[in-house]
Parts: structure tokens; sequence; C-alpha cells
């Protein structure tokens, strides 16, 4: 069983990864559409190919296979491990991760399309969910909450406010940088 664990774990990373790095894809994506047409042709060109090689060829397999794997882990002890209230509630979490996939997918699908029905910030924002729900869910399994619940909420609302604060912030230092004009060239340097 060790096999399996170690099987479940590698391809939850990979999962993870994706998840990380498709909304990065997503964003730079939605971005390129405010250059010049030709940039904009090569840029979403680009994008397109990296986000379906990403998608098809990680974030699909990875999120199977972490499901086989853990699913195998979870029926070789299923009596002990549906009585466990962190384990019915890691579930509960996974699932919302499996929510986050599709959503990401849907997302991913209309900007095949060119189809951009999110703003950057939007998508800066929702790729801190995936975030979010890998603390969770590794707390819930390394802990299985024996310090108590209050910790683990506060843990979890100081991440998501700190994310938050952290998104706005790199959004406005973006915005002031956009206001001010680029410095003149340095001077030739003296022979």
């Amino acid at each position: 069983m060790l096999y399996v664990k170690s099987l479940h774990i590698i391809f939850m990373v990979a999962w993870f990864a994706a998840l990380f790095y498709m909304p990065r894809l997503l964003i730079y994506h939605v971005e390129a559409q405010i250059k010049s047409e030709t940039e904009r042709t090569i840029l979403s060109s680009q994008f397109k190919i990296m986000q379906r090689r990403l998608w098809y060829g990680i974030s699909w397999p990875a999120m199977i296979l972490t499901f086989i794997f853990g699913s195998w882990l979870l029926f070789d002890n299923f009596a002990y491990f549906i009585q466990q209230p962190w384990m019915i509630l890691k579930l509960c979490f996974v699932f919302g991760l499996m929510l986050y996939h599709f959503q990401t997918q849907m997302l991913f699908q209309k900007q095949q399309k060119n189809i951009f029905p999110w703003q950057s910030f939007a998508l800066r924002l929702w790729n801190e969910v995936a975030t979010i729900l890998l603390f969770v869910i590794v707390l819930l399994i390394v802990v299985k909450p024996t310090s108590g619940w209050i910790w683990g909420g506060i843990i979890l609302i100081f991440l998501g406010v700190s994310l938050y604060i952290a998104t706005v912030i790199y959004k406005k230092n973006r915005e002031n940088k956009a206001d001010v004009p680029p410095a003149p060239p340095s001077p030739p340097p003296i022979p």
C-alpha cells in the first residue's frame, strides 16, 4: 500500500502543479488581448498550444490517476476512514477541487474559442483558490485536526485574507507602473 500512497501523492502533486499553472496561462492569454494585432495573434496562438498541452497532457491524466490511487487507499480501509470526520471533510474539499478543475476547464475551452469572460484580476483571485484548497486538504490529512478545528479555521482565514491582500497589492502596483512613463535611455558610457 505504500506504493499506492506514493503514487497518489505524486499524481496529486502533478495535478496541483497543472492547476496552479493553468490560471497563469489564462491570465497571460487575457493580457495578450491588449497587445498589437500581430503580437496578439502570435501570443494567442502560443498560449492556446501551451494550455492544451498542459490541460490534456498533465492536468486530466494527473487528476484521474489521483482519484484512482486515492480511491484504492480509501476503499482498502473504508470502514475506518468513513468514520473519521477529517476524512469526510477532506473528501468534501476534494469535491470542491473537482469543481475548481471543471470551472477551469470551462474557462480554458472559452479561451480556445477566443472568448474571454474573466479579466486578469478575477483570474488572479481564481488562481489562489487552488492554493487554499491545497492547504486545507494537506492540513486535514497530516494534522487530522487533533489540535482542534479552531486553529485550522484561523489558519485558513488568515491564508485567504493574505492571498487576497497580496493580489490586490499586486494589481495596484501593476496599475501604478502602467501610469509611470518609461525611463529615458541611459547616456553612453564615457570612454
